[in-house]
């Protein structure tokens, strides 16, 4: 029997100044749960096909264009959201709630935790 895989885009949004903030060891410990993550799926058949730690949202450029057409480029970061996208996984699964719980590792008060599928392009 053929499995579906569908391509899921896991995005982990926090406050920046936690990571900006933490200790050695609270960072050793964030990039274990990483580990868990990684470990655990390719243990129950997930496949991870990409991501990346962003840099800080101070590093960001927003483009807009305006009601009279005229394009607007703005620095980061925005006031208006204290929560940030942190960064993000590309997961390949063909069980939705399988990877949630593997995302709970993640999400670990100060990390939450968004899991879209990515819509399919015909080839």
């Amino acid at each position: 029997m053929e499995t579906t895989m569908t391509e899921y885009v896991v995005l982990l949004t926090a406050d920046e100044n936690v990571w900006d903030n933490a200790t050695d060891e609270q960072r050793v410990a964030m990039f274990a749960r990483h580990e868990e993550f990684s470990r655990l799926l390719a243990e129950r058949g997930h496949t991870v096909t990409g991501g990346a730690e962003l840099t800080h949202s101070r590093a960001t450029k927003r483009v807009a264009r305006g009601s009279d057409g005229n394009v607007t480029v703005t620095d980061g970061p925005f006031a208006e959201a204290v929560e940030q996208v942190g960064g993000y996984y590309s997961v390949q699964s063909d069980d939705l709630d399988d990877l949630l719980e593997i995302c709970a590792v993640l999400a670990d008060g100060d990390t939450t935790v968004d899991v879209r599928p990515a819509v399919e392009q015909p080839v």
